[in-house]
This record gives structure tokens, C-alpha cells and sequence, in this order.
């Protein structure tokens, strides 16, 4: 079911309303306000889909804005799972919807151990 957005940017003092940064959004260009974090910027450029539910493969966009629902995750200039609200925003970002489930090997610091672990946890180890 559609709805219009209730995301509705407040201009900050001193900031220009028109300023821009260029970015890529699934490999498409696109001009997005500077100065905010990623969420915001795709928000306030009208994207509304940001990743896919693994379970039942509906479109997800950011709820709380503050890190805690990871309802923006993305993956920003080729690193998964990053919350969009959380990232700045900088000129040239390659920026793409993240679909299906969240991949914590990628986000391990050494995905061989991480993988032993998940492996291991059920069975007490």
C-alpha cells in the first residue's frame, strides 16, 4: 500500500537549500542534498526502498534514523551492510539497495573464525 512520505527535511541555519552532491543509487546517477547522512539524503531525493525483508521479500526504508532498527542497511561504495542513517554522505558514493539477508561473515574481521563460531554455537562449543 503506498504512502506519501512524512519525511519532510528542515532547512538548517546558514545552510543553502540547494546545495548537492552527486552520488550513484543503483548505478544511476543522482543529486541528493549535502550535509546529511546517507538516509536522509536518499530520502529527501524520493528514494523509498532501501533493502528487501529476507522473509517475506517486502520493501524496507529507514525507521528510527538512529541506528537501532537497521531498516537502512545498504551497501555504500561496495561494503554491505552499512546503516545508511549512520554513514555521512560524501561526493561519489556508489550506493546500491541491499536485498535479502545481512551477510555477518562480510562483516566479521576474520570470516574464517566467524564461521567456526556459527558453526560451533549450537552445539555449545
Amino acid at each position: 500500500m503506498p504512502t506519501d512520505s512524512l519525511f519532510q527535511p528542515l532547512a538548517r541555519a546558514g545552510a543553502s537549500a540547494t546545495a548537492t552532491v552527486a552520488i550513484t543509487f543503483n548505478g544511476q546517477p543522482l543529486q541528493v542534498p549535502a550535509g546529511a547522512n546517507v538516509a536522509a539524503a536518499l530520502l529527501a531525493a524520493g528514494v523509498r526502498r532501501f533493502r528487501n525483508s529476507p522473509v517475506s521479500g517486502d520493501a524496507r526504508a529507514p525507521y528510527c534514523m538512529m541506528g537501532v532498527c537497521f531498516e537502512c542497511l545498504l551497501e555504500i561504495d561496495g561494503v554491505p551492510n552499512r546503516q545508511g542513517c549512520l554513514v555521512q554522505l560524501e561526493a561519489g558514493m556508489d550506493i546500491r539497495t541491499q536485498d535479502g539477508m545481512r551477510d555477518l561473515l562480510a562483516e566479521a574481521n576474520d570470516p574464517a573464525l566467524a564461521l567456526a563460531e556459527a558453526v560451533e554455537a549450537p552445539h555449545g562449543l
